[in-house]
C-alpha cells in the first residue's frame, strides 16, 4: 500500500477526532441550555418550555434551532421566545426557524410542495446587559396550525 494511503490505527484516529471536538465549541459556542419544545402551541393548547441559566454581563447568547419537520405548501412557522432577567421582562424575540444565518446538517426534500426538512440553524443573538439569572420561555406557532408535522423543534442557547 502506498504511504499516502496508509490508514491510522484506531486509537490514533480516536485521539485525532477528540482533538477536534473543542474546536466545535470554539466555532459554534458552548451549549448552555436547551428548550425541547417539540410541539405546536395553539389557542387553548399552549406548549411553552422554559429554562433558567446564570449569565454574565457582556456575554453573547446565540439562539439556534434544531428542526425536523414535514409540511405541505406554504407554511408559516414562528418561535416566540420571552426572556426574563431576574424574573422581570427583558426581551421578546420572534423568528421563523427557517430564517437562519448559519446552517448545519441540513437536509431538505421538496416533492411538489410536500416538504421534508431537518437542520440545525443559528437564528439570532442577544447580548446580556448585567449579571443575573435569565429565564428563556419559548413556544412554536404555525399557520395553519394543523399543517406541519413537527418531529423535532428545539431551541439551543450557546455562548
Amino acid at each position: 500500500m502506498p504511504r499516502s494511503a496508509r490508514l491510522l490505527p484506531v486509537p490514533a484516529a480516536v485521539l485525532l477526532a477528540a482533538a477536534f471536538l473543542p474546536a466545535c465549541d470554539a466555532l459554534l459556542g458552548q451549549e448552555v441550555a436547551r428548550l425541547p419544545i417539540n410541539a405546536l402551541s395553539a389557542p387553548g393548547k399552549d406548549q411553552p418550555q422554559e429554562v433558567t441559566v446564570a449569565l454574565k454581563k457582556g456575554e453573547t447568547v446565540a439562539v439556534w434551532s434544531e428542526m425536523d419537520m414535514r409540511y405541505k405548501g406554504e407554511q408559516r412557522l414562528e418561535f416566540q421566545l420571552t426572556v426574563l432577567q431576574n424574573g422581570q421582562p427583558f426581551q421578546q424575540l420572534a423568528f421563523d426557524p427557517r430564517d437562519k444565518n448559519l446552517s448545519l446538517k441540513e437536509i431538505k426534500a421538496d416533492n411538489n410542495g410536500d416538504v421534508s426538512w431537518s437542520f440545525t440553524g443559528k437564528n439570532t443573538e442577544l447580548t446580556i446587559p448585567a449579571d443575573g439569572r435569565y429565564t428563556f420561555r419559548g413556544r412554536l406557532l404555525a399557520a395553519p396550525a394543523h399543517g406541519p408535522d413537527i418531529r423535532k423543534a428545539e431551541l439551543v442557547l450557546r455562548r
